[in-house]
């Protein structure tokens, strides 16, 4: 199928068209196998910010995130007192959440005192590669699965907060331990 002479790529079900940064977000990150220890931070913590809003929503504050959190530099925000977390409330970049800003701010401490590197840490749960699934449709896709819920209870006993085991898959997905891309979609890699 072509549009004025180019193909018409086929993408996942869950992104819509229309919305520039959404079909970016899928054709050029989700799903990607992300391994640096800054960028896994920020995924895991955006997808805790996502809780009972839309990805939408985050994809839009993203920026701003980045400006409140200091690029997502772990010991500068392991750092952050109750003035940041006052100062944080007030910023309109971000959800305005006291319990997903301190989240945060614990997640950047609870990594600073992990034994291991917060990527092996993460890349453990999939055995180092990605998973790769056969999903046809999107009503295929689980909302977590036995990895997801044994990250979360690994996360949660190291001190993590906003990561239950439907957030951890969603962050596994955005950052490729699995890939959920569905059989027609074009990024799909197996």
């Amino acid at each position: 199928m072509t549009t004025h002479g180019r193909p018409i790529l086929q993408r996942c079900a869950w992104v819509p068209p229309d919305d520039p940064l959404y079909v970016a977000y899928h054709d050029e990150e989700w799903g990607v196998p992300e391994r640096d220890e800054r960028a896994l931070f920020e995924l895991l913590n955006l997808e805790g910010a996502q809780a009972g809003l839309s990805w939408s929503t985050i994809l839009r504050k993203r920026e701003g995130y980045r400006r409140a959190f200091a690029g997502w530099d772990v010991e500068a925000i392991a750092r952050f007192g109750e003035r940041d977390v006052e100062r944080l409330l007030g910023d309109a970049g971000i959800v305005r959440h006291r319990g997903k800003i301190e989240a945060v701010i614990g997640n950047a401490r609870a990594t600073l005192a992990l034994d291991v590197p917060l990527a092996e840490l993460l890349w453990s749960f999939v055995g180092g590669e990605p998973k790769v699934n056969a999903r046809r449709t999107l009503g295929e896709i689980p909302a977590q699965t036995p990895e997801s819920a044994a990250l979360s209870k690994e996360l949660k006993r190291r001190g993590f907060r906003f990561t239950g085991p439907t957030t951890c898959y969603a962050f596994m997905q955005a950052a490729g331990l699995v890939d959920d891309h569905t059989l027609d979609c074009f990024r799909r890699s197996g």
